[in-house]
Protein backbone atom coordinates (compact mmCIF):
# COMPACT_ATOMS: atom_id res chain seq x y z
CA UNK A 1 0.00 0.00 0.00
CA UNK A 2 3.15 2.48 0.80
CA UNK A 3 3.55 2.43 -2.86
CA UNK A 4 0.25 3.91 -3.50
CA UNK A 5 1.33 7.20 -1.68
CA UNK A 6 1.39 10.03 -4.11
CA UNK A 7 -0.73 7.81 -6.63
CA UNK A 8 -4.22 9.24 -7.32
CA UNK A 9 -6.69 6.67 -5.89
CA UNK A 10 -7.46 6.18 -9.32
CA UNK A 11 -4.19 5.07 -10.46
CA UNK A 12 -4.78 2.32 -8.06
CA UNK A 13 -4.88 -1.37 -8.77
CA UNK A 14 -9.07 -1.84 -8.31
CA UNK A 15 -9.18 -4.17 -5.48
CA UNK A 16 -7.12 -1.36 -3.32
CA UNK A 17 -9.40 1.77 -4.09
CA UNK A 18 -11.07 2.27 -0.59
CA UNK A 19 -14.81 2.23 -2.31
CA UNK A 20 -13.91 -0.90 -4.45
CA UNK A 21 -12.03 -2.98 -1.61
CA UNK A 22 -15.54 -2.10 0.65
CA UNK A 23 -17.64 -3.23 -2.12
CA UNK A 24 -15.56 -6.47 -3.43
CA UNK A 25 -14.02 -7.54 0.55
CA UNK A 26 -16.46 -6.09 3.47
CA UNK A 27 -16.04 -2.45 5.40
CA UNK A 28 -13.56 -4.89 7.80
CA UNK A 29 -11.23 -5.37 5.26
CA UNK A 30 -10.73 -1.42 5.20
CA UNK A 31 -8.31 0.08 7.47
CA UNK A 32 -9.33 3.73 9.73
CA UNK A 33 -7.45 5.84 7.26
CA UNK A 34 -9.47 4.49 4.41
CA UNK A 35 -12.66 4.53 5.85
CA UNK A 36 -11.61 8.28 6.28
CA UNK A 37 -10.67 8.65 3.32
CA UNK A 38 -13.97 7.18 1.46
CA UNK A 39 -15.47 9.95 3.69
CA UNK A 40 -13.19 12.33 2.50
CA UNK A 41 -13.53 11.52 -1.06
CA UNK A 42 -11.16 13.71 -2.75
CA UNK A 43 -7.44 14.40 -2.12
CA UNK A 44 -5.15 17.53 -2.88
CA UNK A 45 -2.43 17.89 -5.55
CA UNK A 46 -0.08 16.05 -3.33
CA UNK A 47 -2.12 14.02 -1.42
CA UNK A 48 -4.49 11.02 -2.38
CA UNK A 49 -8.03 11.39 0.45
CA UNK A 50 -6.45 8.17 2.16
CA UNK A 51 -2.82 10.07 2.85
CA UNK A 52 -5.41 12.69 4.07
CA UNK A 53 -7.42 10.34 6.30
CA UNK A 54 -3.58 9.31 7.34
CA UNK A 55 -2.53 12.54 8.55
CA UNK A 56 -5.62 13.70 10.62
CA UNK A 57 -5.67 9.83 12.48
CA UNK A 58 -1.79 10.67 13.13
CA UNK A 59 -2.62 13.91 14.60
CA UNK A 60 -5.22 12.31 17.08
CA UNK A 61 -2.87 9.37 17.85
CA UNK A 62 -4.73 7.14 15.76
CA UNK A 63 -7.59 7.76 18.34
CA UNK A 64 -10.98 7.60 16.37
CA UNK A 65 -12.34 8.97 20.22
CA UNK A 66 -10.14 11.76 20.11
CA UNK A 67 -11.37 12.41 16.11
CA UNK A 68 -15.10 12.19 17.27
CA UNK A 69 -14.71 15.30 19.73
CA UNK A 70 -13.10 17.46 17.12
CA UNK A 71 -15.16 20.12 15.69
CA UNK A 72 -15.78 21.54 12.17
CA UNK A 73 -13.47 24.62 12.80
CA UNK A 74 -10.32 21.97 14.13
CA UNK A 75 -10.85 19.66 11.24
CA UNK A 76 -10.66 22.67 8.45
CA UNK A 77 -6.97 23.64 9.38
CA UNK A 78 -6.01 20.14 7.52
CA UNK A 79 -5.09 21.54 3.85
CA UNK A 80 -6.90 19.82 1.81
CA UNK A 81 -10.44 19.43 4.35
CA UNK A 82 -12.69 22.09 3.49
CA UNK A 83 -16.24 22.30 5.00
CA UNK A 84 -18.24 20.20 3.44
CA UNK A 85 -15.62 17.56 4.63
CA UNK A 86 -15.75 18.71 8.01
CA UNK A 87 -18.87 18.45 8.24
CA UNK A 88 -19.03 14.76 6.28
CA UNK A 89 -16.74 13.81 8.87
CA UNK A 90 -18.18 15.53 12.29
CA UNK A 91 -21.85 13.69 11.05
CA UNK A 92 -20.15 10.89 10.75
CA UNK A 93 -18.61 10.66 13.95
CA UNK A 94 -22.06 11.60 15.51
CA UNK A 95 -23.90 8.84 14.22
CA UNK A 96 -21.32 6.48 15.88
CA UNK A 97 -21.81 7.82 19.26
CA UNK A 98 -25.37 7.71 18.57
CA UNK A 99 -25.53 4.39 17.65
CA UNK A 100 -23.40 3.75 20.81
CA UNK A 101 -25.77 5.09 22.64
CA UNK A 102 -28.97 3.39 21.66
CA UNK A 103 -30.00 0.47 24.22
CA UNK A 104 -28.76 -3.12 22.51
CA UNK A 105 -31.99 -4.57 20.48
CA UNK A 106 -33.09 -7.56 22.16
CA UNK A 107 -33.86 -10.12 19.50
CA UNK A 108 -37.26 -11.90 19.87
CA UNK A 109 -36.82 -15.65 20.97
CA UNK A 110 -38.65 -18.01 19.21
CA UNK A 111 -39.83 -20.87 21.12
CA UNK A 112 -42.84 -22.22 20.11
CA UNK A 113 -45.06 -21.86 16.57
CA UNK A 114 -47.59 -19.43 18.58
CA UNK A 115 -44.62 -17.02 18.87
CA UNK A 116 -44.52 -17.58 14.97
CA UNK A 117 -47.57 -16.51 14.44
CA UNK A 118 -47.18 -13.30 16.82
CA UNK A 119 -44.56 -12.19 15.33
CA UNK A 120 -45.66 -12.53 11.93
CA UNK A 121 -49.73 -11.78 12.31
CA UNK A 122 -49.40 -8.40 11.57
CA UNK A 123 -47.56 -8.62 8.31
CA UNK A 124 -50.02 -11.65 6.63
CA UNK A 125 -53.28 -10.83 8.96
CA UNK A 126 -56.05 -9.81 6.30
CA UNK A 127 -54.43 -10.53 3.01
CA UNK A 128 -56.49 -11.57 -0.07
CA UNK A 129 -53.39 -13.59 -1.86
CA UNK A 130 -50.65 -16.04 -0.64
CA UNK A 131 -47.31 -14.30 0.53
CA UNK A 132 -44.46 -16.19 1.43
CA UNK A 133 -42.08 -15.87 4.48
CA UNK A 134 -39.15 -16.68 6.53
CA UNK A 135 -37.95 -16.20 9.84
CA UNK A 136 -33.84 -16.11 10.00
CA UNK A 137 -32.55 -17.43 13.22
CA UNK A 138 -29.16 -17.55 15.28
CA UNK A 139 -28.14 -20.54 17.75
CA UNK A 140 -30.61 -19.25 20.62
CA UNK A 141 -33.79 -18.88 18.05
CA UNK A 142 -33.84 -15.49 18.32
CA UNK A 143 -34.94 -13.38 15.36
CA UNK A 144 -32.09 -11.96 13.44
CA UNK A 145 -34.34 -10.88 10.12
CA UNK A 146 -38.38 -11.42 8.76
CA UNK A 147 -37.56 -12.03 5.02
CA UNK A 148 -40.46 -11.92 2.45
CA UNK A 149 -39.40 -14.01 -0.26
CA UNK A 150 -42.58 -13.86 -2.68
CA UNK A 151 -45.76 -12.58 -3.31
CA UNK A 152 -48.75 -14.23 -5.40
CA UNK A 153 -52.18 -15.05 -6.44
CA UNK A 154 -55.00 -16.21 -4.25
CA UNK A 155 -54.34 -20.07 -4.35
CA UNK A 156 -50.55 -19.98 -4.52
CA UNK A 157 -46.97 -18.65 -4.91
CA UNK A 158 -43.43 -19.25 -5.45
CA UNK A 159 -41.01 -20.12 -2.72
CA UNK A 160 -37.54 -20.22 -4.59
CA UNK A 161 -34.87 -22.27 -2.64
CA UNK A 162 -31.91 -20.60 -3.88
CA UNK A 163 -33.55 -16.77 -2.66
CA UNK A 164 -34.38 -18.58 0.57
CA UNK A 165 -31.13 -20.02 1.70
CA UNK A 166 -29.54 -17.12 -0.25
CA UNK A 167 -31.04 -14.71 2.47
CA UNK A 168 -30.13 -17.21 5.44
CA UNK A 169 -26.36 -17.64 4.32
CA UNK A 170 -26.24 -13.46 3.85
CA UNK A 171 -26.97 -13.45 7.69
CA UNK A 172 -25.11 -16.20 8.67
CA UNK A 173 -28.48 -17.48 10.17
CA UNK A 174 -28.57 -21.13 11.87
CA UNK A 175 -32.17 -22.07 11.30
CA UNK A 176 -34.82 -20.83 9.20
CA UNK A 177 -38.99 -20.95 9.84
CA UNK A 178 -41.20 -21.29 6.76
CA UNK A 179 -44.23 -19.26 6.73
CA UNK A 180 -46.74 -18.35 4.13
CA UNK A 181 -50.63 -17.77 4.57
CA UNK A 182 -53.85 -19.59 2.65
CA UNK A 183 -56.04 -16.60 2.33
CA UNK A 184 -58.56 -19.63 1.91
CA UNK A 185 -59.21 -19.36 6.01
CA UNK A 186 -57.88 -23.61 5.49
CA UNK A 187 -55.21 -23.95 7.87
CA UNK A 188 -54.11 -27.57 6.11
CA UNK A 189 -50.92 -27.72 4.22
CA UNK A 190 -51.05 -28.87 0.22
CA UNK A 191 -49.42 -31.46 -1.17
CA UNK A 192 -47.59 -28.97 -2.77
CA UNK A 193 -46.77 -27.65 0.92
CA UNK A 194 -45.86 -31.14 2.40
CA UNK A 195 -43.12 -31.16 -0.70
CA UNK A 196 -41.85 -27.97 -0.95
CA UNK A 197 -41.16 -28.46 2.97
CA UNK A 198 -39.12 -31.86 2.73
CA UNK A 199 -37.43 -29.72 -0.10
CA UNK A 200 -36.34 -27.39 1.98
CA UNK A 201 -35.30 -29.46 4.90
CA UNK A 202 -33.30 -31.67 3.06
CA UNK A 203 -31.56 -28.51 1.37
CA UNK A 204 -30.70 -27.05 4.74
CA UNK A 205 -28.66 -29.90 5.73
CA UNK A 206 -26.29 -29.92 3.06
CA UNK A 207 -25.82 -25.93 4.24
CA UNK A 208 -25.79 -26.86 8.13
CA UNK A 209 -29.13 -24.72 8.64
CA UNK A 210 -31.76 -26.46 9.76
CA UNK A 211 -35.65 -26.04 8.69
CA UNK A 212 -37.24 -25.68 12.33
CA UNK A 213 -40.56 -24.98 11.13
CA UNK A 214 -43.07 -24.17 8.17
CA UNK A 215 -46.28 -22.69 10.10
CA UNK A 216 -49.41 -22.04 7.40
CA UNK A 217 -51.25 -18.82 8.59
CA UNK A 218 -55.08 -17.95 8.24
CA UNK A 219 -56.43 -14.70 9.98
CA UNK A 220 -57.21 -16.45 12.72
CA UNK A 221 -55.25 -19.80 13.19
CA UNK A 222 -52.38 -21.97 12.25
CA UNK A 223 -50.64 -24.94 11.29
CA UNK A 224 -47.41 -25.88 12.31
CA UNK A 225 -45.34 -28.49 10.61
CA UNK A 226 -43.68 -29.15 14.02
CA UNK A 227 -46.36 -28.99 16.40
CA UNK A 228 -47.85 -31.65 14.24
CA UNK A 229 -44.57 -33.95 13.56
CA UNK A 230 -44.67 -33.89 10.20
CA UNK A 231 -41.49 -31.71 9.77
Amino acid sequence: MENNRLIPISAWAEEERPREKLSLKGRSALSDAELLGILINTGTADKSAVDLGREILAHYNQSLQALAKADINELTRFHGIGEAKAITIVSAMELSRRRLAEAPERLEQIQSAADVFRIMHPHLQDLRHEEFWILLLNRANRVIKKCSISSGGITGTIADPRLIFKAAVECLASGIILVHNHPSGNTQPSEADRQLTKKLKQAGLLLDIQVLDHVIFTDHSYFSFADEGTL
